[in-house]
């Protein structure tokens, strides 16, 4: 009789322990350039929360396309996608495979030059159009960056007729997921291995962000601004996917509060809703710009929560 009690006892007490839940990753894909600044933004959100984050980084338009073949044959994809531009996000969002589209920072297009070779902003244009320069970009509809590139080239065909199909032709496809994508050893900056060590182009079209960096790895690479004819911003956005985890909800609202702005803007990425931090480049006319585009394309705000 004892021992039937006490197998009642410990059978009762199992029963009122609640056992912790698993807690699942969060999987986040991000364009490329935000590698290593969604990287802390990922490791200060695990640290707050307690909620790991699986980072897929690659061409935010290959991103796209993967993240559309995983819902057509599994139904689901990854819970947050991150892309340089707004067009990729939006794209999800009018098939029904996500939520609202939010602009979370900008940047712009600047010119990454090799050592040795002399350009301003003034010349810019002459010497990119030069048959003896090779002029690198990203891969357009694979990469947002090379979409911004095409749109430079648009612009220059404009102040000079014929510019687009001269530097479309001789634009080399280095980085951005063509079959002429190079890849640098571990741990070698990409832009520094394409005009610095390999030598492989003079001119490079990159995000300033991304020439920050290669110029932090190769000191002797120059950043050189374009001119206010050929000025391009990148609008980076984000959205939550169909059927993602809430935590996934969660990750997009960190990276939009202050601390994950804070952390962007380590990087060279401003709020675009903030006029202090918001560089000279930018201003006032490029957040009017951005709102804009917010209401173009009924891109709508996340509900801010307490984080």
């Amino acid at each position: 009789m004892k021992k039937h009690l006490f197998a009642i006892s410990i059978a009762t007490l199992i029963s009122g322990v609640t056992l912790p839940s698993q807690v699942h990753a969060v999987t986040l894909y991000n364009a490329g350039a935000l590698r290593t600044a969604f990287g802390e933004i990922s490791n200060k959100f695990t640290e707050k929360y307690g909620i790991p984050v699986t980072q897929v980084s690659a061409p935010c338009g290959s991103l796209r396309e993967r993240i559309e073949q995983e819902f057509l044959l599994q139904g689901a994809s990854a819970d947050v996608y991150a892309s340089g531009s707004i067009r990729n996000p939006q794209k999800l969002f009018d098939q029904g495979l996500s939520g609202s589209v939010e602009i979370f920072t900008q940047t712009r297009i600047v010119a990454l030059v090799r050592p040795g070779l002399s350009i301003t902003s003034d010349n810019l244009l002459d010497v990119l159009l030069d048959p003896d320069i090779r002029v690198a970009t990203s891969t357009p509809i694979l990469d947002s960056s090379g979409d911004y590139a095409q749109e430079i080239f648009q612009k220059a065909d404009s102040i000079k007729p014929g510019s687009f199909q001269i530097l479309n032709d001789k634009a080399l496809r280095l980085v951005g997921g063509a079959p002429t994508t190079v890849t640098p050893p571990a741990g070698v900056d990409t832009f520094k291995y394409i005009l610095e060590d390999e030598k492989l182009a003079d001119v490079a079209l990159v995000y300033y962000t991304v020439g920050l960096a290669s110029v932090a790895a190769a000191s002797d690479l120059q950043i050189v601004e374009l001119p206010d004819n050929l000025a391009t911003n990148a609008t980076f956005s984000l959205t939550v996917l169909k059927g993602a985890d809430p935590d996934g909800e969660k990750l997009a609202q960190y990276i939009l509060s202050p601390e994950g702005q804070e952390i962007l803007s380590k990087y060279g990425f401003p709020s675009p809703y903030n006029s202090e931090s918001a560089p000279e480049w930018l201003g006032v006319a490029g957040l009017v710009i951005a709102v804009g585009l917010t209401a173009v394309t009924q891109i709508n705000r996340f509900t801010k929560t307490q984080l």
